[in-house]
């Protein structure tokens, strides 16, 4: 590596992992893509920042993430130092030295960058790195509709590992919470028996682990290691999709965890049965447990995100922009923090109010606004269209099997993509009561899992929608 450039090298690495760290698109741009690494001289590693407010928030925020991730990168502890501009126009008086609040002075191996293990040494509990983020925990998970029965099942699991719902599988799209409620169970685990191994890591990581073991020719001490778990979480299982050897290799861990009854946490973006190039054997073992759906959050839960985070981040916020936030930024919770984050740094940096304005264009900046609304009126127009049926006749009494199919599929997306009630939604397609639109969710979400042809029609349906 050219020792000029060397700062650029480390900084890059640190890059990778930061981000995969972060796993929030929005704020790693603001908070990450600013800095400038200015040099590295073996015991200091200089960032430039755009101001003394970025500063104090990187500092504060993520000044832990980016030592231990240095440290990994380079070998050993370094001081993490700061330059800070204060006036753009200048190159050298507009800018102040500062250092990190947080310097440390060992490091784990095993660190919360989930580093391939050293298995030839033996770990006592209190050596033991979970790789849990303990600012997600079921205190700020909060509960909707959307996340009512995953987060239920995750604090029984969480009180009694392996006696129930073993493993645990849940499922959803990207941003929906997916990961938060894993560090919720890992976190209410540790705390509750704080003698049992507890470990997080995403697919993704694990994979790389593995791929290191291998090169070394100590897989079999990367197996061993894992099958020494008392709680293994999982998160994103179908990035290893089509990793022969990992699979193999997980297989061996998940088998004999389960055998000695250890629990199993694992998230994907989609339920065993529509996850592709995955093991049969790997699929029956998820399907033993529990497997349980997180939706988008719905409105109301989106306000109370907001509202927490406002809260947290001693940020003033009117009812009118938080109503705006959650009305307009629908699908993902880390879009929502992004946002709230994007706010406090215009905010501080520009020395201005939070208004609507600035809301506006925040929210047009993360994602877009224009974007067609899914309505009642446009379900059931889509709905009846797809199968030649009369609106008339899918809100009459009919049995008929066509007419019935599509009279429950408009249940499910008027659930899924609008804010109505069960009853509401029974009251508006032919007067049935909540007991009927539940079932017809729950039929839908039956056969969208073990019917191919129908989920083909469901996600055919739905790119209509969104059309």
């Amino acid at each position: 590596m050219n020792k000029k450039e060397m700062h650029l090298e480390i900084w890059n690495q640190c890059l990778i992992i930061i981000k995969d760290n972060i796993n929030n698109e929005s704020v790693y741009n603001t908070w990450f893509s600013p800095i400038k690494p200015l040099k590295y001289d073996e015991e200091n590693f200089t960032i430039q920042v755009p101001s003394q407010f970025f500063y104090e928030y990187l500092d504060e925020k993520y000044a832990d993430l980016i030592h231990a991730t240095l440290s990994r990168i380079i070998g050993k502890p370094v001081i993490l130092n700061y330059r800070a501009i204060i006036d753009n126009n200048s190159k050298e008086d507009g800018q102040i030295n500062l250092i990190s609040d947080h310097i440390r002075n060992d490091y784990p191996q095993a660190s919360s960058l989930n580093k391939a293990p050293d298995n030839t040494i033996k770990k006592s509990i209190h050596d033991w790195v979970s790789n849990l983020n303990n600012r997600m925990t079921f205190n700020n998970y909060f509960e909707g509709q959307s996340n009512k029965l995953p987060r239920t099942i995750g604090e029984t699991v969480a009180q009694n590992p392996s006696k129930n719902f073993n493993p645990l599988f849940i499922y959803g799209r990207s941003g929906v919470g997916k990961t938060h409620l894993c560090h919720a169970i890992g976190n209410k685990i540790v705390e509750n028996f704080p003698q049992k191994k507890v470990i997080y890591i995403s697919s993704h990581l694990f994979q790389v682990q593995f791929t290191d073991a291998s090169r070394k020719n100590i897989s079999n001490d990367f197996i061993t290691f894992y099958q020494e778990i008392d709680v293994l979480i999982i998160d994103d299982i179908q990035d290893m999709a089509g990793k022969t050897a990992t699979l193999n290799a997980f297989f061996h861990i998940l088998s004999h965890l389960l055998l000695l009854g250890k629990q199993i946490v694992l998230t994907a973006d989609k339920s065993p049965t529509e996850l592709q190039n995955m093991e049969d054997r790997l699929l029956t073992r998820f399907k033993r447990g529990m497997t349980a759906e997180l939706h988008k959050p719905d409105i109301e839960l989106r306000k109370k995100i907001l509202n927490h985070k406002i809260k947290q981040d001693g940020l003033t916020i009117s009812n009118e922009i938080v109503d705006y936030i959650a009305g307009n930024v629908t699908d993902h919770v880390r879009d929502l923090e992004g946002i709230i984050t994007s706010l406090i740094a215009y905010s501080l940096v520009f020395n201005k109010d939070v208004d609507l304005e600035l809301a506006k264009r925040v929210v047009s900046k993360a994602i877009d606004t224009e974007k067609s609304v899914i309505t009642m009126e446009k379900i059931e127009d889509v709905v009846s269209g797809y199968f030649n049926i009369e609106l008339k006749d899918i809100h009459s009494k009919s049995r008929k099997r066509e007419i019935v199919q599509a009279r429950q599929i408009i249940m499910y997306l008027l659930k899924k993509y609008t804010n109505y009630s069960y009853a509401h939604i029974g009251c508006v397609v032919g007067k049935r009561d909540h007991a009927t639109v539940i079932h017809s969710e729950r039929n839908v979400k039956n056969l969208r899992q073990v019917d191919k042809k129908f989920r083909s029609t469901l996600e055919k349906i739905e790119d209509t929608l969104k059309e």
